[in-house]
């Protein structure tokens, strides 16, 4: 019995080195994998010329993409013959004896990459997912991590196009890139379903909410095993952002559920991490009163309508700068949002009325069956408006509309039918 015991410990010890290794082995892979530095050597291989023209069409000297007119007028050359440049410099480089010397490695890990995710990945996410899990990081710098997806672009899209094949124009995902012989429809299938019932609840889900609906769904039980891939790439550095954090744990062990939420061509996410269909205004903001509701539900709380417009310009919906003034004008039109303190503001979902300190102490002393105290009717007001004990105290004064019984208790005066008559 104790020599099972050892030999199942030593077992476990050996799996935990072997895994090591291979973890040393990927690490080692991984490093090498800077994108700018691969094309760099694959282009001393091209003329003057044709490295400045694939520079250029494929905004890989860290500005956009140029056109072929604009090329041309820069080499004094004809649209038609920037063109003919490109075709040929492309050809060229795929043709290299020592090709595979450059690439092998970036080939390795981004066909690993797409197997721990089902065998497809939207474009976006697989650079930014490239661009992170290689040295360094590169996420000090906007600028560089958008240099870094362009020569990833360029490198998968040109020269692996043999190995990974893109998906453009598809009915159920975004732009992707897939394992060239990946069969696509258990994929479509948990995509289809899971926008049904997405649709059915009408509400948005945090990232946990939605994996867990989906392993719930018909074609996720009918296909588990192949939603269940290999877990060896640590993609958690991805997760990093400002306004929401992302249970990376989870996604790292559901990584072929995730992508496909990244990828389906009708789920979004908004900028604090809830997901829905992307046409939804909580889900993708087309107002100004669109963003100041998201701003306010992801703070729950009431702010002041100058930090309001302070947070839209933050998190960056878009391009459109908010301003103050623009923000107070909404808040005050739309009944959905209360004041309830000096220029703070909630909304009317969390329970605040409009109205002044006596309205809503009318309201609360209406809707009970009997005299409050004090501190009673404190406490109820204090949770619909930021008010200062105080001026609850001096509303209670108004002896038109509260008195006092004989317990000490207030309860509204009582309208005798005479004085309505």
């Amino acid at each position: 019995m104790a020599g099972e015991q050892n030999t199942i410990s030593n077992g476990v010890e050996n799996k935990s080195i072997l895994d090591q290794i291979i973890t040393n082995h990927q690490a080692e892979e991984v490093s090498r994998l800077d994108a700018v530095e691969i094309i760099n050597s694959l282009f001393n291989e091209l003329s003057e010329r044709e490295r400045d023209v694939l520079m250029r069409r494929f905004g890989l000297h860290g500005k956009s993409r140029e056109t072929l007119e604009e090329i041309g007028q820069a080499h004094q050359l004809t649209r038609e013959r920037i063109r003919q440049i490109e075709t040929s410099s492309i050809k060229k480089l795929r043709q290299l004896e020592n090709l595979n010397n450059y690439i092998s490695g970036l080939k390795k890990v981004i066909n690993q990459l797409l197997e721990e995710h089902g065998g497809l990945m939207e474009k976006e996410y697989m650079f930014d997912s490239l661009a992170n899990i290689s040295a360094g990081g590169y996420k000090t710098k906007e600028k560089d991590t958008e240099t870094h997806r362009s020569h990833f672009n360029f490198l998968i899209s040109k020269l692996l196009s043999d190995e990974f094949e893109e998906i453009n124009n598809s009915q159920h995902f975004k732009n992707s890139f897939k394992l060239k012989y990946q069969d696509l429809e258990h994929l479509q299938a948990l995509t289809e379903e899971l926008l049904a019932k997405i649709k059915e609840a009408k509400k948005i889900f945090a990232t946990a909410e939605l994996i867990n609906l989906a392993k719930e769904l018909d074609s996720y039980k009918a296909n588990q095993e192949r939603f269940v891939a290999p877990n060896n790439l640590d993609i958690s550095s991805i997760f990093d952002n400002n306004f929401f954090t992302e249970r990376a744990d989870l996604i790292n062990t559901n990584k072929v559920i995730y992508s496909i939420l990244k990828a389906a061509q009708k789920i979004g996410q908004n900028k604090f991490g809830y997901w829905g269909i992307n046409h939804w205004r909580e889900v993708k903001p087309k107002t100004i009163n669109d963003k100041i509701y998201l701003i306010l539900k992801n703070q729950g709380k009431p702010l002041h309508f100058a930090e309001i417009a302070a947070k839209i310009n933050q998190v960056g919906f878009d391009k459109k700068l908010a301003n103050a003034a623009t923000v107070h004008n909404e808040l005050i039109l739309d009944d959905k949002y209360v004041l309830v303190g000096r220029g703070l503001y909630g909304l009317k979902e969390w329970g605040y009325r409009a109205g002044t300190v006596a309205d809503v102490i009318s309201e609360v002393l209406a809707q009970t069956s009997q005299p409050l105290s004090r501190d009673e009717i404190i406490a109820k007001v204090l949770s619909q408006r930021l008010v200062r004990k105080p001026t609850i105290n001096l509303a209670l004064m108004d002896k038109s509309r509260f008195t006092r019984t004989s317990n000490g208790k207030y309860q509204l005066v009582k309208i005798k039918a005479d004085s309505i008559q």
